[in-house]
């Protein structure tokens, strides 16, 4: 009985030491992981998805609500552009922005490239999504579609967005990165303030895990490190209730020879 007693208590200061080593700041509580993670599962709508993009990496999970939509905005270019160009083929202008590249991965007329960083601030390097939409050639009243992936930039760009702007985005597909840092507080604080931004005006309808990276599991508890959200916007839903199959049928894993992840149980309503 000392023994088991010894080694049981030994397992969890162990624990507790690997995981003061992941998190070096306060824990967050496991309430406020579960209320941030419940207030983000996904919602059927009248809208039914599509996949535009590749097959793959490069491909996402959109509603089917694309018409007189006048433009795309994409930060994070790398090396596809599978998603962009689906959006040019339905009429619409695209704006891609990535100073790590020297241009999107093909070429098509109506694409436009800025050689920057999107972020909270503009200087050389940087710019913020505010200055990009003004600094476009498009309708003040029209309605654009986000599909973001900057390497956890996403969050300090949301945050200096301004009301005005996230509410022309009628579709925004967003990769969050770093998701299973949210036991660290003052990083759950920088997420939560993010997607409580987002919920005031869009709503989640699909969440797909992005293989690349492993997801941790703490606390009974599955999160991602990876994440690729889709959301509509709240003016655009008639009718809505929870969605309860994963993967959906046009998801397919974004690194072929890596094992693939299921979205955890804690990310859908029960």
């Amino acid at each position: 009985m000392e023994q088991n007693f010894k080694h049981n208590l030994f397992g969890k200061l162990l624990n507790l030491f690997q995981l003061f080593n992941k998190f070096p700041t306060f824990l967050t509580d496991k309430k406020d992981v579960l209320n941030l993670i419940q207030g983000l599962h996904p919602k059927n709508t009248d809208k039914e998805l599509v996949r535009l993009g590749s097959i793959g990496d490069g491909g996402y999970l959109i509603p089917n609500d694309l018409e007189n939509i006048e433009a795309c905005f994409s930060p994070g270019v790398s090396s596809n552009s599978d998603f962009e160009l689906d959006c040019a083929n339905r009429g619409m202008k695209v704006f891609l922005a990535d100073k790590s590249v020297d241009g999107p991965a093909v070429q098509n007329k109506s694409f436009q490239f800025q050689k920057k960083f999107i972020g909270a601030i503009t200087n050389e390097s940087f710019m913020t999504i505010n200055d990009w939409i003004k600094s476009s050639d498009l309708r003040a009243d029209s309605d654009l579609i986000l599909q973001m992936d900057i390497e956890g930039f996403e969050y300090e760009t949301f945050l200096s967005m301004t009301d005005e702007v996230i509410k022309r985005f009628r579709i925004m597909v967003v990769e969050f990165h770093l998701l299973n840092h949210i036991w660290n507080k003052p990083f759950y604080n920088l997420v939560n303030s993010t997607l409580e931004k987002i919920k005031q005006t869009h709503t989640c309808v699909h969440i797909h895990p992005n293989n690349a990276n492993p997801s941790l599991k703490y606390n009974g508890i599955g999160i991602p490190s990876l994440l690729e959200f889709s959301f509509l916007r709240n003016d655009r839903i008639i009718h809505a209730n929870y969605s309860s199959t994963f993967p959906h049928a046009l998801d397919t894993k974004n690194v072929e020879n890596k094992p693939d992840i299921i979205l955890p149980g804690n990310w859908i309503h029960s």
